[in-house]
């Protein structure tokens, strides 16, 4: 093997490219990135970025990391695949490949709401400094969604003097990720930082002066921020021919259907090794394992199939809060004296929730990577030991 090409410099297209390095891989490696610039951290554009405007801070490595790897960065939308002929197509550029890997990541989900080119978004550093921009006075913002990305904006734009409300169309907040007991905990932090939260309220339009909700009660705005959800980025598989369903579908190994290509992080379905169901998870840290996991199967010949713990947090005001492993809506939760919620699928612990704690979150980790927790051993997870 030749060349490997990867397409999406995220988090795990970079990933992939420097776990290739460091397995030994010694072929040409192509990382292909639609943005222009050097391949930079995604998380920090709804926090910190947008408190100290410092683009130079998120870059994952300087340029100098790429020549010295001999990783090849390029800049281009890519147009089509060539499952033939091995071939990526770019504009006017074809790039050969003997083993491709798609890190596409993810767009914003764009509802069908009138009025919503209003929006602005929070996806790309693009995004983040209009956004930075467009904060330089005080300013009424609305946000549409209630998850991670905009009730970390919600606290950073209070924290900075702006007046918030945020509108989310299910009854709670964060209600995809976490457990209701958790929601509650997050609703009085907002509204203690002077937040509106209007909640099972979808929004019917974007105006010139704010949104209009589904009841046709009106909330005056300055700026409107979409963040309701995303959307992952598989058309180019589509197009290819490659199964997607949620994502594009590939086996325990990552691999798609076609032995040449293989798919990681926020655009891939994968088996859950629990359930064994496809899931698609949002999370810097599963891209990351999955690079890792892909550069050792084409480098060493590893045919070990994933199976980390997934876990993720979201940083909003002086509240870290830490999820560890992976719970559906419905199952059932136990809440700590403490705040930490334990989440249940029948008898065994499938997730726990923590907020500034990063010891329970630790060893749920180890815990739930450990398998077959039950109710019982809930007793043993003690606050701070």
């Amino acid at each position: 093997m030749e060349k490997i090409v990867i397409i999406g410099a995220g988090q795990g297209g970079f990933q992939a490219a420097a776990s290739l390095r460091q397995e030994g891989f010694e072929g040409q490696i192509t990382l292909i990135g639609a943005e222009m610039g050097l391949p930079y951290q995604r998380p920090p554009l709804s926090k910190a970025f947008l408190k100290t405007g410092n683009a130079d801070a998120l870059n994952l490595r300087p340029q100098s990391y790429y020549d010295k790897n001999e990783i090849t960065l390029l800049h281009a939308y890519v147009d089509r695949i060539d499952r033939g002929a091995k071939q990526v197509f770019a504009g006017d550029r074809s790039i050969p490949y003997d083993h491709l890997i798609l890190a596409m990541g993810t767009r914003n989900l764009r509802p069908p709401i009138p009025g919503l080119e209003r929006a602005l978004d929070l996806r790309t550093l693009e995004d983040a400094q209009k956004l930075r921009d467009t904060l330089d006075r005080p300013m009424r913002c609305a946000v549409i969604g209630g998850g991670f990305i905009g009730l970390e904006f919600a606290a950073v734009a209070r924290g900075l003097g702006h007046e918030v409300a945020v509108a989310e169309a299910a009854p709670r907040l964060m209600s995809r990720v976490i457990s209701p007991e958790m929601s509650e905990q997050f609703r009085k932090l907002h509204e203690g930082l002077s937040t509106q939260l209007l909640l099972g309220n979808p929004v019917a339009q974007v105006t010139d002066d704010g949104i209009t909700l589904a009841n046709d009660s009106k909330i005056a705005a300055d700026l409107v921020l979409l963040a309701a959800g995303v959307v992952p980025n598989t058309e180019v598989a589509e197009k290819a021919g490659l199964t997607v369903s949620n994502g594009i579908v590939v086996d325990r190994q990552l691999l798609t259907e076609d032995p040449s290509i293989s798919s990681l992080g926020d655009c891939c379905a994968f088996p859950d090794p629990v359930s064994h169901k496809h899931i698609r998870l949002e999370s810097v840290q599963a891209a990351t394992d999955h690079a890792r996991l892909i550069a050792k199967r084409l480098v060493q010949g590893s045919d070990a199939a994933y199976s980390a713990v997934p876990w993720f947090w979201s940083d909003q005001a002086d509240k870290k809060l830490q999820i560890a492993g992976l719970a559906a809506p419905d199952d059932a939760s136990v809440m700590r004296d403490d705040g930490a919620v334990f989440r249940f699928r029948g008898d065994f612990l499938c997730a726990v929730e923590t907020v500034n704690d990063a010891k329970t979150h630790m060893k749920a980790r180890r815990q739930l990577a450990d398998g077959s927790v039950t109710r019982q051993d809930i007793l043993s997870f003690h606050a701070g030991n």
